[in-house]
């Protein structure tokens, strides 16, 4: 009997698994792509994938959930010490490609979850910017003259809103990092200090 129950754990593990990486591609690819859908790409039937999650949001919320778990891991590699403006540089870079592959599965996020959850959700990569920018604020880098939780979110708006200008055709993927951190670190300089150049002069 324990070893019939193992086996079902396993196969109620493997299933899961598989419907977050099936959720992850197919809405990666369209935000709007059905439960039934994302069911046939795990290879799983709607009633095994109710028997895991009751609706779409806890779908969405289990991919979105993997997708910033992985990113946080990729980000963990970012060298974020030293001089404020070239870490600040590194992190925009590491972050857009995580913003770029994920961008579609955001969008389905943002429609399917509160936003009170997809700010829990980033409050990891969240709290890595809040540390830099206090650091440049330290450094005399970084404007003081508006809240650090305010600044992350200029960050943050400024990386969807590059997502929005591929999806428009008006950005190509390969700029949108220079195009990031040069915008930012704009809005980052205090006030009445000349704006760094975004290149590698930094």
């Amino acid at each position: 009997m324990g070893s019939r129950n193992t086996a079902k754990r396993a196969d109620a593990l493997r299933n899961i698994d598989a419907i977050v990486d099936a959720a992850a591609e197919c809405l990666g690819r369209n935000p709007e792509a059905s439960l039934s859908e994302i069911a046939r790409a795990a290879n799983v039937g709607r009633v095994t994938l109710y028997a895991h999650f009751a609706s779409r949001v806890e779908v969405v919320d289990a991919a979105m959930s993997r997708a910033v778990g992985q990113g946080d891991k990729v980000l963990d590699t970012v060298d974020l010490t030293g001089d404020p403006l070239r870490a600040l540089t590194r992190y925009v870079e590491a972050s857009w490609h995580l913003v770029d592959q994920a961008r579609a599965l955001l969008v389905a996020a943002q429609k399917d979850l509160a936003p009170g959850r997809i700010r829990e959700l980033h409050s990891a990569p969240a709290a890595r910017v809040e540390t830099l920018i206090a650091r440049g604020r330290e450094a005399g880098v970084f404007r003081t003259d508006l809240p650090i939780a305010w600044l992350v979110n200029v960050l943050h708006s400024i990386m969807h809103s590059a997502a929005d200008e591929i999806r428009a055709g008006r950005l190509t993927s390969d700029r949108a990092a220079g195009h990031i951190t040069a915008t930012v670190l704009a809005a980052f300089t205090p006030p009445g200090a000349p704006v760094p150049e975004s290149g590698t002069g930094i």
